[in-house]
């Protein structure tokens, strides 16, 4: 009969407060719109101050000429008279689709830390819907195992769209290929993935001992998966932002404004603080009060922590990118979310949840956050340069390619080179790679 011991150890959580303040860290300004209006009809201790309302009573009563005097007004946009060009028109991100694979968390019937995990790994979901983060680096976060984060992972991979978490294109096709580890389609992809992905149909055939139209069928099935199960609904092009940020340039001097100036002001209401005092009230009310009134008080700390973090994030990423703020947009120098963390002296999880998914309203456009952040890659000078600048240029050097001879990665990398990149083969070949590009090989069209 095995025995039962007892075992004593400690281990770090994430209090109420820390969970309230990094969701509402995470979210934009509009879903934030939205979720202080629910909290308002959730939380009774809960109240929208009237300043706002007495003010717009105010100037309903009120008519001011601002001819007299311009410089005493200033527009509600800015850069109204600002000509944007079409390609500064960010991807905004359609956080419903999140907040959607969030609600479906509630089937798994998750325990509290695994829905905390699960929560993470569905806001760290990049534009194709896959995991954007190493799962060990959420552990780190929540002082879990890794393969304890992988189990949570394993779950989140059940929820709808199929495919949704992956951490790279093999998985995500397993994924969709769950329930039928005994066919072919699923050996092709778990065993020769690396021949199905170059089209070395020939040696599948000859792996798999079938015939060439058996195998025909079954590749014609794999390609009804579908390799990015968040295209399209993480993000969408052409949709109105609304930036979370103004930076604003005034005598030479950036100012960061976070705009949020027009959502609900809350305070705590104090009819309900008095009542905590009463002894004549049950231990039931009493608790309720309690637990009401600190998530009240978390929430209003929580928003105005917001703004600060997202001021501090912006004024960071400005001091680092002096260049796209003097109207070199293309100017970007190398910086990693570490490199913002270091210089607010902020968790690197919090820089994530700050940058993505907000918008900052610059004189030159507007802008994700998350795209001021580049890799960087050392020249043999000993210059860093962005790898956006390499990036872009391979990208115009494969769209300008002769298409009945496509140029190969070694092509590529000398042509970089004498356009002052000498950037190594393998380096060009996972830039192309980031840049969804097909090998040369597969790059080919046959000229009719």
């Amino acid at each position: 009969m095995p025995r039962l011991k007892q075992k004593q150890s400690q281990r770090q959580s994430l209090s109420p407060q820390q969970v309230i303040q990094a969701n509402i860290l995470q979210l934009n300004i509009s879903s934030l719109e939205t979720k202080i209006l629910d909290e308002l009809e959730s939380n009774p201790v809960l109240d929208q101050s009237l300043d706002n309302e007495d003010q717009e009573s105010l100037d309903e009563q009120q008519e001011v000429d601002y001819e007299d005097d311009p410089d005493e007004y200033e527009p509600s946009n800015i850069y109204d008279n600002y000509k944007k060009e079409d390609h500064d028109i960010p991807i905004a991100e359609k956080i419903d689709f999140i907040e959607g694979l969030v609600n479906q968390l509630i089937g798994l019937n998750l325990k509290d830390w695994e829905e905390v995990v699960a929560e993470e790994i569905l806001w760290s979901l990049d534009q194709n819907g896959y995991l954007g983060v190493e799962p060990i680096l959420i552990a780190d976060r929540f002082n879990r195992s890794e393969n304890s984060v992988k189990q949570v992972l394993n779950k989140v991979q059940k929820l709808e769209p199929s495919g949704i978490a992956a951490l790279n294109l093999q998985d995500c096709l397993l994924i969709q290929l769950r329930g039928q580890e005994q066919t072919i389609a699923y050996q092709i992809i778990s065993e020769y993935f690396d021949d199905f992905a170059n089209h070395r149909y020939d040696n599948l055939q000859k792996k798999l001992d079938i015939e060439k139209d058996i195998l025909g069928e079954i590749i014609q099935e794999i390609r009804t998966l579908n390799p990015r199960p968040g295209e399209g609904k993480i993000g969408i092009e052409n949709e109105v932002v609304t930036p979370d940020l103004l930076a604003v340039q005034r005598d030479s001097l950036w100012k960061v404004v976070v705009n949020d100036s027009w959502i609900p002001e809350l305070n705590l209401n104090n009819q309900y603080v008095q009542m905590l005092n009463q002894k004549d009230l049950s231990k039931e009310t009493q608790k309720y009060l309690k637990e009401k009134f600190d998530t009240g008080s978390w929430f209003i700390q929580a928003i105005e922590q917001r703004r600060n973090t997202l001021t501090l994030v912006m004024e960071a990423i400005i001091n680092r990118q002096p260049a796209f703020f003097d109207g070199k947009v293309l100017s970007l120098i190398p910086m990693k979310l570490q490199d913002i963390a270091n210089d607010i002296k902020m968790d690197i999880s919090t820089i994530s949840r700050s940058t993505r998914g907000k918008y900052v309203d610059t004189p030159y456009g507007i802008f994700e956050l998350k795209s001021f952040f580049t890799e960087g890659y050392t020249l043999e000078s000993g210059k860093s340069v962005s790898t956006n600048s390499i990036k872009n240029l391979l990208k115009e050097l494969i769209k300008e390619e002769s298409k009945d001879s496509p140029l190969t990665d070694t092509n590529l990398a000398n042509k970089l080179k004498l356009k002052g990149f000498p950037v190594a083969r393998r380096t060009v070949a996972k830039y192309r790679e980031q840049l969804q590009f097909p090998v040369a090989r597969l790059r080919r069209e046959l000229n009719h």
